[in-house]
């Protein structure tokens, strides 16, 4: 926000494309559609002039590759322009002076592999008022992964006027991502990273229990129980399938002193502790683990 410069808008796309390649996306993957509004403004206004009629005609271009070609023809027509001046200004791709800023100074960072002119990008909705991108994957398999742009009159229009600042962002579709990286075989493999179950054996022992989940908690470690009575060995079972570290639970001797038991998952290794000593000894469990991994 603030930024009214071509810098501020290579910033965002270096940014969305180091976001990208922190995933393991390669230039081979993905690539950053730019396009501007400035550009089909100046555009319409040359071949049409009725202003009231522009965001009609973003519209049309908007969707211009999903509706075809005689339907195309026929909605611009009726702005009084043609689908072959449209074609031509999208096929031509030529850089007005401010797109080439923005491409010279990703050029200078050597990302010029990951982004390339497209005048078919013009984003759908009426906020955007400048530089809009799209991120999509090379081989056209998915919708976009990422788009968004410039919309200097957003903040006044949200304020009433009030405020009056340049702006500009992107959004990132999750879903789209996910379908990506599995496309891709990017997808790390998912580990469970529960670092203990507190066993509840004895529902006598439950708030001392629950004191201990959320002491284990508070020191940042990964915990789960059973929110209501259950077996032993179903408990066990559960602990075992969410791929717990350790099992923890709260037992009392003979002489009415309540005891922290743990159990290494793993190795099936039981200690005894007291309950003001079992976090420390969960954490010790957990640093010695990732160091064995």
């Amino acid at each position: 926000m603030g930024e009214p410069e071509p810098g501020a808008d290579a910033e965002l796309i270096a940014l969305l494309i180091e976001v990208l390649r922190s995933f393991g996306l390669t230039d081979k993957d993905f690539v950053i559609r730019l396009s501007s509004r400035n550009a089909w403004h100046d555009f319409f206004l040359q071949n049409h002039g009725d202003a009231a009629r522009e965001y009609e005609f973003y519209q049309v271009v908007d969707k211009l590759a999903g509706e075809e070609a005689a339907a195309n023809e026929q909605k611009l027509s009726g702005l009084g322009l043609s689908l072959s001046k449209v074609t031509a200004m999208i096929e031509g791709a030529e850089p007005t002076a401010e797109l080439k800023q923005i491409l010279d100074n990703l050029s200078a960072r050597g990302l010029q592999e990951f982004v390339k002119v497209d005048y078919g990008v013009i984003r759908g909705l009426a906020y955007y008022t400048g530089i809009v991108f799209e991120a999509f994957d090379r081989k056209g398999e998915f919708r976009a992964i990422a788009g968004g742009g410039r919309y200097d009159n957003l903040v006044k229009l949200l304020s009433g006027g009030r405020v009056d600042l340049p702006a500009l962002g992107f959004g990132m579709g999750d879903v789209v991502l996910l379908e990506l990286l599995r496309a891709r075989n990017l997808l790390p493999k998912y580990r469970a990273a529960l670092d203990a179950f507190c066993l509840i054996e004895d529902e006598a022992l439950r708030p001392e229990s629950l004191n201990l989940v959320q002491q284990l908690r508070s020191a940042g470690l990964a915990v789960d129980y059973s929110l209501t009575a259950a077996k032993s060995d179903r408990q066990f079972k559960r602990a075992q399938e969410l791929g717990a570290a350790c099992l923890v639970k709260l037992t009392r001797t003979a002489e009415g002193v309540v005891e922290a038991r743990t159990r290494d998952l793993k190795t099936r290794e039981e200690k005894v502790f007291s309950p003001a000593e079992v976090v420390l000894a969960v954490l010790a469990a957990r640093e010695l683990l990732a160091a064995r991994d």
